[in-house]
């Protein structure tokens, strides 16, 4: 009995060593490929070792953070939580994620705004139109075009799947009645809110994905298509239209399974096949290429990545009106770094879009930076920079006394300073409020 129990012993004590080497031979040579971790994921920056970081101890508390973020297979346990966590318990590790009826995805912040928990109020939506007719009337006398576009939200197409737990507050919501005052005025606007409803159930193929925050790549197709035909008949032109007439039918990928992806799972949730249009473009031989500005939420990634500016010759796509692209895909651009007068005058088309969860702030500062410009006023564009931003949002949570009692609570698990956990949510916020 003794002899059996001391080769137990020997066994998981060697298992043990074996699995100690396997961690510290990986950690230097990589000799797996393991998918890393998609999303948000706060990864420490390998700390700086000195007489004054070693004696004050802060080497020791930063390594510590450091390892414990960079161990070898740590994306593959972190997988296995998770996966263990949704199977058994219908757990999701994800920030801000809500599991819905048959497993139907969503953002909570989106639930909380189809609640109207952000109504922004009757006031706030009647400067706000005021606002936009004015821009646009100024435009316009340039030979211009403003447009405004409501992009559709999960909540809103997807109700029924809401979890009981998020009963609805009431139906004043940013999106009724901004829609309702813009719609009763002369302004362009596209409803793809309202329109994505009308055809839920006359929809050939899916319009909005169970495991996706965004509209599908089929919808985003539909709805690039309706943006270049309404660009036409404003300027009275001819431009390259889109051209899809063959459709693969496929697991969902990309921007139909992001919130999925998010959750770092290791086996892929079932879905039914999702539309892929082969996407190509009209022969621009004898078309019109008109010059657009698109500021936008995450909403316009999918048509700017399958090539809608093929229809346009001079695209630019202002991410929140923070980054410029094309620019920053080679080398950081930021919008306050631009003169709007010249933006104005070398473009002929601007378009503004936001979902429903980000109608209380349209625009980002670009509405508000064309009424100065026009007022007599004109300035570079103005936004705060990433150093500004993260300040604003740390001044934020330490006004927010509940908030700190948690900073601290947090600080203490991770045995890291109290400002150093309030640096970590401010990134966090800042993250989450680019990620529709």
């Amino acid at each position: 009995m003794n002899k059996g129990s001391d080769i137990f012993k020997k066994i998981l004590l060697g298992m043990t060593f074996v699995i100690m080497f396997i961690h510290m031979i990986y950690n230097d040579f990589n000799f797996i490929k393991i998918p890393p971790l998609k999303g948000y994921i706060y990864v420490p920056e390998k700390p700086l070792l000195n007489d004054s970081t070693w004696f004050s101890g802060e080497y020791q508390l930063h390594q510590e953070d450091y390892v414990n973020s960079n161990f070898g297979f740590r994306s593959l346990y972190v997988r296995l939580n998770n996966q263990m966590d949704f199977c058994f318990f219908k757990k999701v590790n994800a920030n801000g994620v809500v599991l819905g009826k048959e497993n139907y995805l969503y953002e909570e912040k989106y639930i909380q705004t189809y609640r109207g928990q952000d109504f922004m109020g009757l006031d706030s939506v009647d400067l706000l139109v005021a606002q936009i007719k004015f821009v646009s009337e100024c435009l316009a006398k340039r030979g211009k075009q403003l447009m405004i576009i409501f992009a559709p939200s999960k909540a809103s197409f997807y109700p029924e799947y809401i979890p009981d737990s998020y009963p609805k507050i009431n139906d004043s919501t940013n999106y009724k009645f901004l829609s309702s005052a813009i719609k009763q005025t002369s302004l362009n606007v596209i409803d793809f809110n309202k329109w994505f409803i009308d055809n839920k159930y006359k929809s050939k193929y899916p319009l909005y994905p169970k495991y996706a925050n965004h509209w599908s790549n089929y919808g985003a197709v539909l709805a690039a298509d309706s943006i270049i035909n309404y660009i036409q008949y404003l300027r009275n032109i001819d431009m390259p239209n889109l051209i899809y007439d063959k459709i693969d039918m496929k697991q969902p990928f990309g921007i139909d399974y992001d919130i999925a992806d998010g959750m770092n799972l290791i086996t892929r949730l079932k879905s039914v096949d999702m539309a892929y249009p082969r996407i190509s473009s009209e022969d621009a031989k004898n078309k019109t290429k008109p010059n657009v500005l698109v500021v936008s939420d995450s909403f316009y990634w999918g048509m700017y990545y399958f090539g809608i500016a093929n229809s346009f010759y001079n695209e630019h796509f202002w991410y929140y009106n923070e980054q410029v692209y094309p620019e920053s895909n080679k080398y950081s651009l930021l919008v306050d770094e631009l003169d709007i007068e010249k933006e104005i005058n070398a473009h002929d088309v601007f378009i503004v879009m936001a979902t429903e969860h980000t109608l209380s702030t349209i625009g980002w500062g670009f509405l508000e930076n064309m009424e100065n410009y026009f007022s007599s006023k004109p300035k570079k564009i103005k936004v705060l920079s990433p150093a500004e931003q993260l300040l604003e949002k740390k001044n934020a949570i330490m006004g927010d006394k509940k908030w700190m009692e948690q900073i601290t609570e947090k600080a203490l698990d991770r045995n890291i300073s109290v400002d150093s956990m309030i640096t970590i949510d401010a990134v966090w916020l800042l993250e989450q409020s680019k990620a529709n």
